[in-house]
């Protein structure tokens, strides 16, 4: 069976995209990991399917490299309103709503969560901070935004083997989902980060891992909304006051099309 897909990426992270609205296409873990491996298959970070939805304009399903299905993707949902022009995207993780302005895209995710339930947690816990430590990492801020995130705030990225950490924080049981993990450096107004996402590893960027840190540095009043996060891919402008959903724009870049035999 012929299928076609888009090959896109923001600001490195990629994906490929797989249009089942019309045609319905039968997806799992085995399948995913297969598309995305980098010498067998296509190759991403994240598939994604678009499937038919009834309180959307479409159901975006997102599978990491390793096949796991996860619940949200910023880079991706932007890809996703600049390839299909949708306003409002179901997601597992909540209904997104999106826009092309420009040359950018601005994506709105859901409302952020702390409760260590809403994480989730394995236990009750203080999240802000997370009161605990591995190795030269210690004291994470926990945030949902749609997935889950901890974020750390260190006085030197470059000094901070997140490849080396990440694997273990990413699997520790106390997130019985896992978790992505974060590492920032605040640098006046603006933020650098870098992120080891659970199921693909150290990634080039991460829209919503820049989310999850600008809510965290905010509520800590290292800097204040809006805030530019950079990462090895490119940057973001991220935007979140309290009680609000937070917004994030960035680019959105269509690389190719093709189809593959499945």
């Amino acid at each position: 069976m012929l299928r076609q897909f888009h090959k896109m990426h923001g600001l490195g992270n990629d994906f490929v995209i797989l249009d089942a609205r019309d045609a319905p296409l039968a997806m799992d873990a085995g399948l995913a990991a297969r598309l995305a491996d980098r010498k067998r298959g296509i190759g991403c970070d994240q598939l994604i399917l678009l499937e038919p939805s009834d309180s959307a304009d479409l159901r975006m399903r997102i599978f990491n490299a390793d096949g796991s299905e996860v619940e949200s993707c910023g880079n991706a949902t932007r890809c996703v309103v600049k390839l299909t022009g949708a306003r409002d995207i179901e997601t597992a993780g909540g209904t997104i709503h999106g826009d092309v302005t420009g040359a950018e895209v601005e994506v709105s995710l859901v409302e952020p969560r702390f409760d260590w339930d809403q994480i989730p947690l394995a236990y009750p816990m203080a999240t802000d901070p997370v009161p605990m430590g591995w190795e030269n990492l210690e004291r994470p801020h926990a945030v949902n935004v749609g997935n889950p995130h901890l974020v750390f705030f260190v006085d030197d990225l470059d000094d901070i083997d997140i490849e080396g950490l990440g694997p273990g924080i990413e699997t520790d049981p106390t997130f019985p989902e896992r978790i992505n993990v974060n590492v920032a450096q605040v640098t006046g107004e603006a933020i650098r980060l870098k992120t080891f996402e659970r199921g693909a590893g150290l990634t080039l960027a991460c829209g919503t891992g820049a989310c999850a840190t600008a809510v965290a540095a905010i509520r800590a009043k290292l800097v204040s909304s809006p805030v530019t996060v950079t990462m090895p891919g490119g940057s973001l402008v991220i935007a979140w006051a309290p009680g609000e959903a937070v917004t994030m724009r960035g680019d959105a870049t269509h690389v190719f099309e093709g189809t593959i035999e499945l």
